[in-house]
């Protein structure tokens, strides 16, 4: 299932008739008490801003997108019997993890990258990215929690991100990474279920930190609210196929799966507890 938020304002005209919508929703009736993201799910461009400027081997980096990250969330929302949000659009158009008046919702330059559809954008045009491919995921993403919730239950709010195995020059042990803001009680029992595998590598807060103040879905769907919640970052090269998307998304459902039966998680944190850092 697709959908489209009717835009209003500069951000009507961007996307044209045969561009895809700026989000799809997968198991939208799923019954977990979770709701999946996957905010990087996309290398799409709207036909209008001619590719940025890149070529297709730019546009199938990192820098456009989490490589395996869509393919691993489809196989988790069947797999959990949960909802799924996926952004239509590259990172590169807007970065739906990022506040939108962030630097780098719109990045001028991406890993040595020049993105020249990017340069000197002004306000209007950044406001028209945001209203055409943002503001209708996001908004997908809180009416969605909101149907969940309406249940009487707290929704788990499970963001997918995949990253690059080396980094400057850096080779990234982990085979999964683990973040958590300050609310780690989903992580820590994450965490624990992962490790029970004594072959598998996991990073508590590696190679990115759930603390990072540039993240924006966690912290707008689940952390003012107290729902708990984690985000994942697989590697790469272990989901950039079908098979390895499949085996990743087995191994971490079926941990995310014992992870929501724990009682911990039946209830929302209050402000003590998110203020506490």
């Amino acid at each position: 299932m697709t959908g489209v938020i009717p835009r209003q304002g500069v951000g009507g005209d961007l996307l044209g008739p045969h561009d895809p919508p700026p989000f799809s929703i997968l198991n939208p009736e799923g019954g977990a008490p979770a709701v999946l993201l996957c905010d990087h799910a996309s290398n799409r461009v709207p036909s209008a801003l001619d590719e940025l400027g890149l070529d297709e081997a730019a546009r199938s980096r990192h820098i456009a997108w989490d490589v395996g990250a869509a393919e691993v969330t489809r196989h988790l929302a069947a797999l959990l019997d949960a909802p799924a949000l996926l952004s239509g659009y590259s990172r590169l158009v807007v970065d739906c993890n990022r506040a939108v008046d962030d630097p780098t919702a719109m990045r001028q330059i991406s890993d040595g990258t020049i993105v020249p559809g990017n340069r000197g954008l002004d306000a209007n045009a950044r406001a028209e990215r945001a209203e055409a491919c943002y503001w209708p995921y996001h908004s997908a993403v809180t009416a969605t929690v909101e149907r969940v919730a309406a249940q009487g239950v707290v929704p788990a709010i499970i963001s997918i991100h995949t990253c690059t195995p080396v980094m400057k020059d850096f080779e990234r042990p982990w085979h999964v990474g683990v973040l958590s803001n300050v609310d780690r009680r989903m992580a820590d029992l994450l965490i624990a279920e992962l490790s029970r595998d004594s072959t598998l590598c996991i990073g508590d807060n590696q190679p990115y930190s759930g603390l990072d103040p540039h993240g924006y879905s966690i912290e707008t769907h689940a952390l003012p609210a107290g729902r708990p919640n984690v985000l994942l970052e697989i590697r790469q090269d272990l989901v950039d196929t079908q098979h390895g998307a499949q085996h990743w998304a087995a191994l971490v459902g079926a941990a995310l799966r014992a992870v929501m039966a724990h009682p911990e998680l039946v209830r929302a944190i209050g402000a003590d507890v998110r203020e506490a850092s």
